[in-house]
């Protein structure tokens, strides 16, 4: 064999050597990563086979499946209500995909999960339609529809999230403009349209604007900002003189801070009357004190910072809400007030309400209760679990004293009810580089309490952009408080 022969024979050689071990990676250790692969059309038929199981709310199904012809696909996803359970659901659609619960369950849902082997077995023999398993929520209907209710009543942009401190349950989880998932749930290209429309809307009515989108939390972060003053030693004495002046001069800066309660209630008021008025210079001076690394230890300990795993969420991915790293003492002090760099969830305003509400102890937020097999058996149960130690419980006692005197006295009386121990904090937040320019957010956090210890806590973010709605009317009282009162009557059930 001459000499380019036997090149060209060691190179064929190669390539044919190079398809085996390709060949070879892919049936043997990609095999099992591209045969559940959602883009995989095998599965999508798969997971449409047969009935889907269920996501219940209250006792009842929120989706059912019904049984479709001249396709590859013999069941559709169904929901009822789809637009207020949007955010709790998610979507099962044979185009688009999965997301949120319809995701994270679906193997439970399409009766494909391991633990039902046995009993699909069992249908072989006997020619019975497999079916899927139930996802048991926790989300509370009646408090669900106030909360949905409130936001769409509004016109409003926003989000809802209600928790039981006690438990870490999510009662609530809305987002507002929502959709509804049955109208793109097939393969039709009108149902393609319709998912481009939602997708381009100007409204974003597929964001999960309570777990998925972050915003500044403005004054409603002064009750994190309390608790780290008043954990590390700053402030002892919540009625004592504060001796911070208004307007506040900003460290290293010429700019100047004011409240809208003015200076003279304002100057040099205690921790407990600024939160009655949202005195800003309290809590930029506070913060400022704390200083940068011992305010983003607290905040971390509420939950700030974490991860973006579902475990940090129990069984729903959520946006990180930050409270940054190296900050200098101006944008420290910006943090003290809820603005600056720092970015919150609703979720994560939500557990830092609810973490002073119990004593300081945050729950890890969870919202499946149940994971039920097709003959109805339990398979999986959830245990509510402590995901911190966030403030000692004298701390949480005095943050909540003043979040209380607040809904008696102060911003936050609009989220009171007869016959129920009730704590708030307002929040209005400057976006955007032109303040003047951009209409503020609206922020309301809130927690009530039976007599019998039965609780629960509240956090409403309104983004006012589509309201026909004067800037000087944008503020939390006004426009959060009332849905918060409502989903807090719905939860306790009063």
């Amino acid at each position: 064999m001459n000499r380019p022969l036997r090149h060209v024979a060691v190179f064929c050689g190669v390539l044919m050597l190079a398809l085996l071990l390709r060949a070879n990676w892919v049936q043997f250790v990609q095999s099992e990563t591209l045969a559940n692969d959602e883009n995989n059309l095998r599965v999508r038929i798969a997971q449409f086979a047969q009935p889907r199981g269920d996501i219940i709310v209250g006792g009842r199904p929120v989706t059912g499946s019904r049984e479709v012809s001249g396709a590859d696909f013999a069941y559709k996803r169904t929901f009822r209500q789809g637009a207020m359970y949007a955010p709790v659901t998610g979507y099962a659609s044979q185009a688009q995909g999965m997301s949120l619960l319809e995701k994270t369950y679906d193997d439970v849902l399409s009766g494909r999960d391991d633990r039902f082997a046995f009993q699909r077995a069992g249908d072989i023999p006997t020619g019975e339609t497999p079916r899927g398993g139930d996802v048991i929520t926790t989300i509370d209907p009646k408090a669900q529809e106030a909360a949905y209710k409130g936001l769409t009543d509004l016109g409003a942009r926003g989000a809802v999230v209600a928790l039981d401190p006690r438990s870490g349950k999510v009662l609530a989880l809305a987002s507002a403009p929502s959709y509804d998932p049955s109208v793109f749930a097939g393969m039709t290209f009108k149902e393609g349209d319709r998912f481009k429309a939602l997708d381009s809307d100007k409204g974003k009515p597929l964001a999960n604007r309570a777990l998925r989108e972050t915003y500044p939390p403005g004054s409603t972060f002064k009750i994190l900002t309390a608790a780290a003053a008043l954990e590390h030693g700053v402030v002892s004495d919540i009625n004592a003189s504060s001796g911070a002046p208004s307007p506040y001069p900003l460290p290293l800066s010429r700019n100047t801070i004011s409240s809208e309660a003015g200076d003279a209630v304002c100057d040099k008021a205690s921790l407990k009357t600024a939160m009655q008025y949202s005195c800003n210079n309290v809590f930029l001076d506070a913060a400022s004190k704390v200083g940068a690394d011992k305010m983003r230890e607290t905040a971390e300990k509420f939950g700030f910072n974490a991860d973006v795993y579902s475990e940090d969420f129990g069984d729903m991915l959520a946006t990180k809400s930050l409270y940054p790293d190296k900050l200098d003492r101006p944008g420290t002090a910006l943090t003290g007030m809820g603005q600056g760099s720092l970015t919150s969830t609703p979720m994560q305003m939500a557990m830092v309400t609810a973490a002073l509400a119990n004593d300081g102890k945050l729950m890890q937020p969870y919202i499946v209760d149940e994971l039920v097999g097709p003959d109805l058996s339990s398979i999986e149960e959830h245990e509510p679990r402590l995901k911190s130690r966030a403030v000692s419980e004298d701390t949480a006692r005095k943050v909540r004293e003043m979040m209380e005197f607040t809904a008696e006295k102060g911003s936050a009386q609009r989220a009171l009810i007869d016959g129920i121990t009730v704590g708030g904090k307002t929040g209005t937040a400057q976006r955007g580089v032109d303040v003047d320019k951009e209409v503020p957010y609206g922020w309301f956090v809130s927690y009530g309490e039976k007599a019998d210890g039965a609780s629960v806590a509240v956090a409403v973010f309104i983004d006012p952009t589509d309201m026909d709605i004067s800037r000087a009317d944008i503020s939390g009282g006004r426009l959060g408080a009332p849905i918060a009162r409502n989903v807090m009557k719905a939860a306790l059930g009063v």
